[in-house]
């Protein structure tokens, strides 16, 4: 029992970066944008959020300045894909391959100069503790919900008021409608380019929110690719959530739970008769297994396995 409810919580913290950086591309591919940058921005978030701390000793300043950063780099996401009508996949690539070259290079000059300038293998004075909740975290296994931390506390919060705004209110509807009918959405007189940029804004900062989560909470320090392609197995999960911010939490719990079995195992000694490289790599795995059947199911499905229709579709206002 005591296994279970570690594994649990060591789930639960690994599963919040992924829920945040989810939930951010669920809005962004529900307006039509494809967002492949998320590995990078996630990387950059993760980064600006361990250095700001560094040099402030604010964690909640180093939250703005990632989301921020996650902001921009996302914001010249949306002027490719949008403005100037690029390729979303080769743009989404380009973004990944910016972010991550950035930050580790980044990484090895904006430490201290007692550290030659490198912040590679530095930790934080501080970091956002789990915050217990008396006698709820006290029930057996369902406990390890209530010893977070603030930010998982946070999504606790955040996963309903996703689903409630895109499925119960107009600025939902005015999301769905762009994502699925461009053109029809801009007969009724509402803004496609707008209203992508914006969501696809969003959408970045949650990702650098995401990021975050992992240099300020999970593992306070920084190292070159701490993601761990992550923001790639993002992209699986909105598929596996169909789309639904209700759902994200269920494929965040499973691969981050997959994530942190071998270090359970390892940490309570048990010995393991699957090797640990296969529980290193299952999650991506799993990541193809999801992409490949739900790729199937979309294509003799429609409505809730749907991608929406105009995904990946640039559009202006005077095409035919």
């Amino acid at each position: 029992m005591e296994f279970i409810t570690k594994l649990l919580a060591a789930t639960i913290a690994m599963g919040t970066s992924l829920t945040y950086a989810t939930l951010g591309e669920i809005y962004t591919e529900k307006t039509g944008v494809l967002n492949l940058g998320m590995e990078g921005t996630m990387l950059m978030g993760a980064l600006a959020g361990f250095a700001t701390a560094l040099a402030t000793g604010s964690l909640y300043f180093a939250l703005v300045v990632s989301m921020l950063i996650g902001g921009i780099m996302s914001l010249i996401h949306a002027f490719l894909c949008v403005t100037m009508r690029a390729n979303q996949v080769v743009s989404g690539l380009a973004i990944t391959m910016f972010g991550t070259g950035l930050a580790n290079f980044l990484g090895q000059r904006l430490g201290p100069a007692s550290n030659n300038h490198n912040l590679i293998g530095m930790n934080l004075p501080e970091r956002f503790e789990n915050i217990a909740i008396p006698f709820l975290k006290d029930i057996p296994v369902l406990g390890a919900f209530f010893d977070v931390s603030i930010l998982t506390y946070f999504l606790y919060l955040l996963i309903p008021f996703s689903w409630y705004y895109m499925y119960k209110t107009k600025h939902g509807l005015a999301i769905r409608a762009v994502g699925e009918a461009p053109r029809t959405a801009t007969a009724m007189g509402l803004s496609v380019t707008r209203l992508r940029y914006i969501y696809t804004v969003i959408g970045g900062m949650f990702a650098g929110l995401g990021g975050a989560c992992l240099s300020l909470s999970f593992t306070p320090s920084w190292n070159d690719g701490m993601t761990g392609g992550k923001g790639w197995i993002v992209i699986a999960l909105v598929i596996f959530a169909t789309w639904n911010p209700g759902k994200a939490v269920i494929g965040t719990l499973v691969f981050g739970g997959i994530t942190s079995l071998q270090f359970s195992l390892q940490a309570a000694g048990i010995k393991m008769i699957i090797p640990t490289q296969f529980l290193a790599f299952a999650p991506y795995l799993i990541t193809f297994i999801t992409l490949s059947v739900m790729t199937i199911l979309n294509q003799n499905r429609k409505g809730a396995y749907a991608a929406p229709a105009a995904l990946a579709t640039p559009f202006a206002i005077d095409d035919k």
